[in-house]
């Protein structure tokens, strides 16, 4: 018998997620599509050997996810997905493929471009067990992301007064889908923002190493991972390590970054809570902390810190977000200046800090 999604408390039952499996195994696909069909909630509506022939079909389907293997012959998943992500109209990508392993570049890569979630494919043996269960737990959560939260006010992009005082610190928390929303919010943001920027982006250690270069070439900007006892650099960004929550304190008149490698509260590590707690601490009505997609609410408690403080808070809105929990948290609590898509926040940075030219 097909197994129906869990539903929490109160939510209303979902429809099926309409899936589209690209794999140049007609083996793998078959075993995929009889492990969605075990769950009530999924339909496999299409199945395609290869990405031209997925691109064919998603002008004739409604697609929720695709499933995409990135090692197919010709051209691969990874030079494919922009054109599956334009063509499939909103729907979501998630990898599955053995060039997944964790700290593979490949994987950083498909979150750049895009992708909302990568799983690492098995061996032949491999398909059971675990791996379903992990297929349908991050089917779901991209599908029908839980945030429990209302939107604040509809996204806008007419200006909303913010303090006059001038930029000290930027921290930008992210999970699932910041890394595509990163790569769109450091494309808008002009050289002319030169304050510290501070990130915490939810990613293993192992992917790290493969991040840093990612994230300095796609925001043309030196990136250091962060470590304890450095200062935060105007025209920097610091990223917290994959097993580390990033922290500021203030010593002797200067601030430095501290490290903690205990999990938090919100079960997170890294969290996004003790660095935007601290970026207000440190810096009062001159810190500005923005929220990116990702799953839970990790975040929201250091923006309550930042805000009440006197700094200002940016969310991105649900629209552009693969998951709207970490920025949905912050603006149902009515803690966000403005909730806008990833470019608009960083237009709204310029403007703020005196370099943005023609503000909409």
């Amino acid at each position: 018998m097909a197994r129906a999604l869990p539903l929490l408390r109160g939510e209303p039952p979902q429809p099926e997620v309409r899936v589209m499996i690209v794999d140049d195994s007609a083996v793998v696909r078959a075993v995929l599509a009889r492990m969605l069909a075990a769950h009530e909630g999924f339909q496999v509506v299409g199945s395609a050997g290869s990405a031209p022939e997925a691109l064919g079909l998603l002008g004739q389907l409604d697609v929720d996810i695709i499933l995409l293997d990135l090692e197919m012959p010709g051209i691969g998943g990874l030079a494919a997905l922009p054109d599956l992500l334009a063509a499939g109209h909103g729907a979501k990508v998630l990898i599955v493929s053995s060039a997944c392993a964790e700290g593979a570049a490949a994987t950083v890569s498909a979150l750049r471009l895009g992708a909302a979630d990568t799983l690492v494919k098995p061996g032949a043996v491999g398909f059971a067990g675990h791996f379903a269960e992990e297929l349908v737990e991050r089917m779901a959560r991209i599908a029908h992301p839980r945030t429990h939260v209302a939107p604040h006010h509809e996204p806008t992009h007419s200006f909303t007064p913010a303090p006059v005082v001038p930029i000290a610190c930027i921290g930008i928390g992210a999970s699932t889908g910041g890394v595509h929303a990163l790569a769109t919010f450091f494309h808008a943001l002009p050289a002319s923002v030169t304050a510290p920027i501070l990130i915490t982006q939810h990613l293993p250690a192992p992917f790290m190493p493969y991040f840093v270069p990612q994230l300095a070439e796609m925001a043309s900007r030196p990136v250091r991972l962060a470590a304890a006892g450095l200062r935060p650099t105007e025209g920097e960004i610091m990223l917290a390590p994959g097993d580390g929550s990033l922290s500021l304190a203030r010593f002797g008149g200067e601030v430095h970054i501290r490290l903690d490698r205990r999990r938090s509260a919100s079960g997170f590590l890294p969290s996004v809570d003790p660095m935007m707690a601290t970026i207000g601490e440190c810096y009062g009505p001159a810190a500005v902390g923005v929220m990116l997609s990702g799953m839970g609410r990790d975040g929201a408690t250091g923006a309550e810190t930042l805000v009440a403080a006197g700094g200002t808070l940016w969310a991105q809105d649900a629209q552009t977000s693969v998951v709207w929990g970490m920025p949905g948290a912050v603006a149902n609590a009515g803690l966000a200046q403005d909730v806008l898509p990833p470019e608009a926040i960083a237009s709204a940075i310029a403007y703020r800090s005196g370099g943005g030219g023609a503000w909409r």
